[in-house]
């Protein structure tokens, strides 16, 4: 399937304004598509988006939205309002209040999990439902190596992490069938300027085996339709720091898939 057609005419990335999420946006871009930018600070948006519409020639619109409030979700749909969405790309995320669970107020982990988890859980209820019934489109989670076990240090950011992932596996096993792709994009160290920021905090250098930015969009386009996971660095088949494979976990969800659905649907592989 053409990729305009299976995931256009509009893409919609939160997170947009740097690093991973304006990487996505430019090649989304590339690959003919019309994008909506989402982000807090409007005026990297707005110029990102600029950008985007003198270089490729698509239509681009940028939205501040602050994804840790209740109504975030319901502001997404507004914005993108009669536009078909057929490409969610949720990028915001990062976790920077660089502190032990119990050395800052809960008021900011009580925000990290509302960004990472109810408008997560929210959007892709808002935007998945027209993509069920047109029987085409994807939903691309952006997520972290975290996910697969309580870092100390980065407790409530891991957990928020790890729902995202079953989360993301579950509804790739409930959509599939109906022509939906979701993945969870697991990403490891990534040269970002929210990166920098974290590791120029806590005085430390950034690692010289950190990802770019648009190497890690580059292969979540890529491995899009493979779902439900794809941890950067490692080989579908290879377990490494995740402890299983991603194409060991797709087989396991498709199984369990299809037990669940008793043969009222079915599920690919």
């Amino acid at each position: 399937m053409d990729f305009k057609f299976r995931y256009g005419p509009w893409a919609l990335v939160a997170g947009a304004s740097e690093g991973t999420g304006a990487s996505f946006a430019r090649q989304l871009a590339a690959r003919g598509l019309n994008l909506i930018l989402v982000a807090r600070r409007v005026e990297p948006l707005t110029a990102l988006s600029r950008q985007i519409e003198t270089d490729y020639g698509v239509d681009c619109m940028a939205a501040s939205i602050d994804l840790t409030q209740f109504d975030a979700a319901d502001k997404l749909a507004a914005i993108a309002g009669d536009r078909e969405v057929g490409l969610l790309v949720l990028n915001a995320g990062a976790d920077a209040t660089g502190a032990r669970f119990l050395d800052t107020e809960l008021v900011n982990w009580e925000a990290l999990v509302m960004r990472n988890v109810m408008t997560v859980m929210r959007a892709c209820y808002r935007f998945g439902g027209p993509m069920r019934d047109r029987k085409r489109g994807g939903i691309l989670l952006c997520g972290s190596g975290a996910c697969y076990a309580g870092f100390p240090g980065i407790a409530t950011y891991a957990g928020t992490k790890a729902f995202d992932l079953i989360f993301g596996e579950a509804l790739w096993g409930e959509l599939q069938p109906h022509g939906v792709d979701v993945l969870n994009l697991i990403m490891g160290r990534t040269d970002t300027p929210a990166h920098r920021e974290i590791m120029a905090r806590q005085g430390l250098a950034l690692p010289p085996d950190c990802a770019s930015a648009d190497d890690v969009a580059t292969l979540g386009i890529e491995r899009l339709p493979h779902g439900p996971v794809c941890n950067w660095g490692l080989d579908d088949s290879d377990a490494g720091f995740a402890g299983i494979s991603a194409a060991d976990r797709r087989r396991r969800i498709a199984q369990i898939a299809q037990l669940a659905f008793s043969g009222k649907d079915t599920i690919d592989e």
